[in-house]
């Protein structure tokens, strides 16, 4: 497969301000330093220093500028490398400040800044012309014409990076560069910028980078000057961010120096998001010209999959293992509690608009039926006149004590009416009139074992009828695309509420809920049934313990949830997502991971005929599979393509 993974580097050098040759010397040393590197981006007049002043206006300065551009552009000779540092030029009769673009060998472009900031403790106009407008035009830089204006991107074609730039105070106006560069066609974006530290200004230059690499689908570094500028009346402090698409890759701020902040990027992930999101639309290509330019990957171009997933361990890429689930406590408390307040508000929403207010719900004493009795729960605080009616359905010799007695608990403490319906004398008279036993016929048996996912349904859909009701459903998005559920059985309902919460957050809601309900009987409760394995409890049971694990059967859920999270949330070949996965578990072998894999895309593609037909429920994530709003597929589609590359 391709990497497209590339490391990039704000590099924030020491330096004297205007001392040319110092700064030259510092700027090489740290090129030399990151070989690994594929992106190198220096502070804003970083060959100069950006508090130069009047000195801008004195030729032995600019002269000597051009000579260490020279220089610089040298060391890039040989390596799959682009630097860009920030030089003052002259062009015609006015000076410009501008980012260099160097590559093998030689100064490929020279960009101006487009917005000069003259207000406050900016003086710039002073100095620098605006390069608005400038379009089309070439400068002599030692014997080569390099072309010159705002309408260039930098495009290695091998790794389909393709960079643009800006500088400064162009990040912080409503029309800005990037947004232009980046629709047309650039998935890098290099900000050289002198950026003075005040109170509150970190914060908000970290949400500008971070919302400007998330609406434009882009990958986005960052270099500020560093304390060595002139103290004057200002003070730098060498802020250095790399996000992508919307998050900080890495970020550091008042470092010691010389200071180097390098991120991975995945230009994978960032074409993906574009070619999903079809309001990004592109602008015609001919209204930027494209110089060439060499970008390394991290490692060789083609990996297999034990190679990308070293290249990833090795470069200390974040990757989690439950992408569903965030790591930070704070951070997930306060996701289970939105997915929780959306789910309800959904519900709520369908029981004034129907005028149905009772809600109808088994409940089995698992995870899946839990967290939709506490979505009922939460949607009558919102509508007070709904009822919960509540359901359990045991079948003798396959219900568990201990499900059942979780199951009764949590009814006794949330439902206003709850009914019991043994269901073993139906399931064996609905098997005999089939001609089947009345017993389990060992593994395989899915007509015993489905006989009782439809009864309860059965039963819920008229107990619906009969109490005027809503049947609201339990299954989650895991096994929706597993195929693991019972179709028109619990597949069915009138309103699924947890049609697209992964099985790996499930439980998180629930301990969630239990940790903050106030309610000691309730957090028992809770806490025991995210205790408990996962089993539908289809067949008998050995010494009142549960013999069907799911797991056992279709796989561990992190690991189908991992495969699900890649291959829809970013459209990740197969091979692709088991790199990843062989980085986020090293403890498994590669052999496990690509069964895993197999065993995921087998089971999702042979599911499809189930999720086509899905009843209405809440979206609440990036990934869903609603067949109306998010996933469309045939139910009969090869899974071939994706085995193969496996």
């Amino acid at each position: 497969m391709k990497n497209h993974l590339i490391q990039v580097a704000a590099v924030i050098p020491d330096l004297k301000v205007g001392d040319i040759a110092y700064n030259t010397k510092q700027i090489l040393k740290e090129i030399e330093k990151l070989r690994s590197s594929g992106v190198l981006v220096f502070p804003e007049l970083s060959v100069t220093g950006y508090t130069c002043a009047d000195l801008f206006q004195s030729d032995l300065l600019l002269k000597q500028t051009l000579d260490a551009l020279c220089q610089i552009a040298e060391a890039t000779d040989g390596r799959n490398q682009i630097v860009i540092v920030g030089v003052p030029i002259r062009f015609e009769n006015s000076l410009y400040n501008c980012a260099a673009i160097l590559s093998q060998g030689n100064v490929k472009a020279l960009i101006p800044k487009a917005f000069l900031p003259n207000y406050s403790e900016f003086y710039e106009c002073r100095w620098f012309a605006s390069g608005i407008g400038l379009h089309g035009r070439t400068i002599r830089i030692g014997n080569e014409e390099v072309p010159f204006g705002m309408d260039i991107l930098a495009e290695d074609e091998e790794t389909g990076a393709v960079l643009g730039v800006e500088l400064c105070e162009d990040l912080w106006v409503p029309d800005k560069p990037s947004t232009h560069a980046t629709l047309a066609g650039a998935n890098i974006i290099a900000n050289l910028s002198a950026s003075d530290e005040l109170i509150g200004k970190e914060e908000y230059r970290s949400q500008l980078v971070r919302q400007q690499s998330g609406s434009c689908y882009c990958a986005y570094i960052y270099a500020s000057a560093g304390t060595h500028e002139s103290t004057t009346d200002l003070v730098f402090s060498g802020h250095a961010i790399l996000a992508q698409n919307g998050s900080i890759l890495s970020e550091s701020v008042f470092p010691e120096y010389p200071n180097t902040t390098t991120a991975l990027i995945d230009l994978e992930v960032i074409m993906h998001d574009r070619l999903r999101q079809n309001t990004f639309e592109s602008v015609k290509g001919d209204a930027y010209r494209r110089v060439s330019v060499k970008i390394q990957t991290v490692a060789k171009n083609d990996v297999r999959i034990d190679e990308l997933a070293e290249i990833l361990r090795e470069n200390h890429y974040p990757i989690a293992r439950n992408p569903f689930v965030p790591k930070d406590d704070e951070t997930r408390e306060k996701r289970c509690r939105r997915i929780l307040q959306i789910q309800s508000s959904g519900l709520a929403t369908r029981a004034r608009a129907t005028g149905i207010h009772n809600l109808v719900i088994g409940v089995s004493g698992g995870l899946d039926s839990t967290l939709a009795l506490l979505v009922c729960a939460e949607a009558k605080k919102l509508v007070p006149e709904i009822r919960i009616i509540g359901y359990t359905l045991p079948n003798e010799g396959n219900t568990t004590s201990l499900t059942y007695n979780n199951a009764k608990a949590l009814l006794s403490l949330l439902a206003d009416e709850s009914h019991e319906i043994p269901i073993r004398e139906s399931v064996e008279l609905h098997l005999a009139q089939l001609g089947h036993a009345k017993v389990y016929e060992g593994d395989g048996d899915i007509t015993y074992e489905n006989a009782q996912a439809r009864m309860r349904t059965y039963l819920l859909m008229d107990a619906a009828n009969m109490k005027q009701g809503l049947v609201v459903g339990t299954g989650d998005l895991s096994e929706l695309a597993l195929g693991w559920c019972t179709y028109n059985g619990d597949h069915m309902s009138m309103y699924a509420v947890n049609s697209s919460v992964p099985k790996t957050l499930v439980k998180f809601i629930c301990r969630c809920y239990a940790d903050t309900c106030e309610n000691e009987n309730l957090k028992d409760v809770l806490l025991s049934i995210c205790g408990t394995p996962i089993s539908p409890e289809l067949t008998p049971n050995k010494n009142g313990q549960i013999a069907q694990k799911t797991e056992e059967k279709i796989g561990k859920y992190d690991l189908n949830d991992f495969f699900l999270f890649y291959t829809l949330r970013y459209g990740f070949e197969p091979a692709r997502t088991a790199a990843y996965a062989l980085s986020a578990y090293p403890e498994l072998s590669e052999e496990e991971i690509r069964g895993a894999g197999k065993n995921f895309f087998r089971r999702f593609f042979n599911a499809q005929f189930k999720r086509s037909c899905l009843p209405d429920g809440p979206k609440v994530g990036s990934v869903s599979l609603s067949p109306r709003g998010d996933w469309r597929m045939p139910s009969d589609a090869s899974a071939s393509l994706w085995l193969n590359d496996l």
